[in-house]
């Protein structure tokens, strides 16, 4: 990546506008909540409003067809059918689901990694005792030289017992994309069930889920979609669906309806709710298509690119090495900070009320080491992480 990436004429981002993000921030972190375009905002607006004019008319009547609509747009940007798709609020919601859901033994082992997302890995630990189950933690290295090493961490750890493997797509403390397809394969090969968090990749990178393979699949669309918040998607392969129900049991586990299978039934409906977030993803998958003359894959390239350009520019500044390949990163990527910068006392709330940036500093393990998150969506341009530069610089030179 040429230097020149950091000499664009846009030093403030045109794109902004479209944003109600607050311009004396300097906002770094899309990645931990996402953010929602003006004109996404202003149409659940108007279908909230159309809710509330005649709430029974809009659950009775119109409700059903509108998430199936947003299930169809959807399942054709995950490269699934709709009939595998379920919406649910979070991520996270889906993880519990999938969990929640299955049986197992004393015997079986419980697969995931040490760069699995805290809330998720805490439903691990909680159905695995709850079954007398065994927790079994890959450690993958960071800083790492390829997606090998991800790879050989996981495999290592697979032994008969091993019942089922959770695993990021993209881990939300490193930034880092696992080689998941490879992955994916390889368990399929073995006879062994993967659940995957995947609530960073949908928008950040090319989704297929039908060529991905997994057995379970929950992703977020108000990250990096920029769908209204509450808005994800819960993956299920066709033979697995009877075994999965959602967290909240409600009218759909004994509804006498055969037009539509038991796993939507029941995931469709889990009491009143407000599902204006799900009714928004095609809106939001056809604005952010729109921003740039290439669409999707070109907004895809365009972070990268900008999020390899700021990593490089920080770790230049900073005197600090590069953890991993640039392949392994998508539109979020991690530094290493540097001892001196370590030891500032309280440093993300530094950064906030001194320079109004906003950027996520992650303890890593329990080492005193902290990584430094940064995010690139379009809204961003290198003016911004110029401006963190400067202030990084600038509390390591103070007193």
């Amino acid at each position: 990546m040429k230097d020149e990436t950091f000499s664009l004429k846009l030093q403030t981002s045109d794109f902004r506008q479209y944003w109600l993000l607050d311009s004396d921030v300097t906002f770094l972190n899309h990645g931990s909540f996402g953010a929602c375009p003006i004109p996404i905002l202003q149409l659940q607006t108007q279908q909230r409003q159309q809710l509330e004019r005649q709430p029974v008319h809009f659950f009775v009547r119109e409700w059903e067809s509108l998430l199936d609509e947003a299930r169809q747009q959807l399942a054709e940007f995950l490269g699934v059918t709709p009939e595998e798709l379920v919406f649910v609020p979070n991520a996270t919601t889906g993880v519990n689901s999938i969990l929640r859901s299955l049986c197992f033994s004393p015997q079986d082992e419980l697969l995931t990694t040490n760069h699995e997302y805290n809330a998720c890995r805490n439903a691990l630990n909680f159905v695995a005792e709850r079954w007398g189950a065994k927790v079994v933690v890959a450690n993958i290295p960071f800083p790492l030289n390829s997606p090998d090493d991800i790879l050989n961490a996981i495999l290592s750890q697979i032994t008969p017992k091993t019942k089922l493997v959770l695993i990021d797509h993209i881990s939300s403390q490193t930034g880092l994309i696992f080689p998941l397809k490879s992955l994916i394969q390889e368990l399929n090969n073995r006879g062994i069930d993967s659940l995957v968090d995947g609530a960073h990749a949908p928008g950040m990178l090319p989704l297929n889920l039908t060529e991905i393979g997994a057995t379970y699949y929950s992703g977020n669309c108000h990250k990096w979609l920029s769908a209204p918040k509450g808005a994800a998607f819960l993956y299920v392969r066709p033979d697995k669906q009877s075994e999965i129900h959602p967290v909240t049991i409600s009218h759909g586990a004994n509804s006498p309806r055969t037009d539509r299978s038991r796993f939507q039934l029941e995931f469709d409906w889990m009491g009143t709710h407000d599902p204006t977030a799900y009714f928004c993803i095609p809106e939001a998958i056809k604005f952010m298509g729109s921003l740039l003359p290439g669409g999707w894959l070109e907004l895809i390239q365009y972070n990268n690119n900008t999020v390899i350009a700021a990593r490089k520019m920080l770790s230049e500044k900073l005197a600090v090495a590069l953890p991993c390949p640039e392949e392994m990163i998508g539109s979020m990527a991690t530094i290493i900070l540097p001892e001196k910068i370590q030891l500032i006392p309280s440093l993300q709330t530094q950064l906030w009320e001194k320079f109004k940036i906003e950027v996520p500093i992650i303890p890593w393990e329990n080492k005193p080491q902290k990584l430094m998150r940064i995010s690139a969506q379009i809204y961003n341009s290198p003016s911004d992480y110029q401006k963190l530069a400067e202030a990084l610089i600038e509390l390591i030179r103070s007193p």
